[in-house]
């Protein structure tokens, strides 16, 4: 299953099935899991894990050093999960010592063409970043998200579960979940209904987050008391805890 033409470290641990396309290359510390598919001219650098039944198009370069001047050659790594599709020209960046060491990926997701994964994400499952999308150093991604073409992220935001960012959409702050941000930089825009139909939430859950959407960033209140009412709606609507536990965890400043 792997090309003669292919580059593979013998310190690199690769499944039975695994299938590496020819001039890929692929270094010691590598582990990938059963069925990936890997295609022509990829480099794969480790210390990096890759579950299983992933695919990672031409010209991908995964797992390789964290482009961040204080790195001194440690040894931090890469972990990728299960079903994720890396399309062509991909980044994804190990982590740096200034962090947890690890950059993380999920199940899952979607990587168009281009999109950038720098070191120490933390990235959820399901997600999808459209062509060209970039998340800078320490960010956290959660599940469901989807970013539209050269939408940016700045280093440490955190973008909130089923949240959308919109093409070219410029993130210089925390993005809660269920929120759609657009603009340079990134504002609120409305919940995003539309993907949250697409993942079963009910009308009425919908409701219920489009109200709370309101109460965050349309009625004009203080954080503290908007806080404060959505507390008490979540009580009766556990689809709104999400938000509040976001809100609470926040060490930067959200979307306004």
């Amino acid at each position: 299953m792997i090309d003669p033409r292919a580059v593979v470290s013998p310190q690199a641990e690769l499944a039975s099935d695994v299938e590496v396309g020819p001039f890929t290359v692929i270094g010691p510390g590598v582990r990938i899991g059963a069925r990936t598919r890997i295609g022509p001219h990829v480099v794969v650098n480790g210390p990096t894990t890759i579950g299983a039944d992933n695919r990672i198009f031409q010209f991908a370069s995964i797992g390789d050093a964290p482009q961040d001047k204080k790195y001194q050659d440690e040894p931090t790594r890469l972990e990728v999960g299960d079903r994720n599709v890396f399309r062509e020209f991909c980044t994804v960046n190990r982590g740096t010592t200034h962090d947890a060491g690890v950059t993380r990926v999920g199940d899952d997701n979607l990587f168009m063409a281009y999109a950038h994964i720098a070191h120490d994400c933390q990235v959820g499952s399901r997600i999808v970043m459209a062509n060209c999308a970039t998340l800078g150093g320490h960010v956290a991604v959660g599940d469901w998200v989807i970013m539209g073409g050269f939408a940016g992220v700045h280093q440490f935001c955190r973008i909130g579960a089923h949240a959308f960012l919109g093409n070219n959409a410029a993130v210089t702050r925390d993005v809660p979940p269920y929120v759609m941000a657009v603009g340079q930089p990134a504002k609120p825009h409305s919940i995003n209904s539309e993907g949250l139909k697409r993942r079963g939430f009910s009308t009425g859950q919908i409701r219920t987050l489009r109200d709370a959407y309101r109460t965050l960033y349309r009625r004009g209140l203080p954080l503290a008391e908007a806080l404060t009412e959505l507390t008490a709606v979540a009580a009766g609507h556990p689809e709104v805890r999400p938000l509040l536990d976001f809100i609470g965890a926040a060490t930067r400043s959200l979307i306004r």
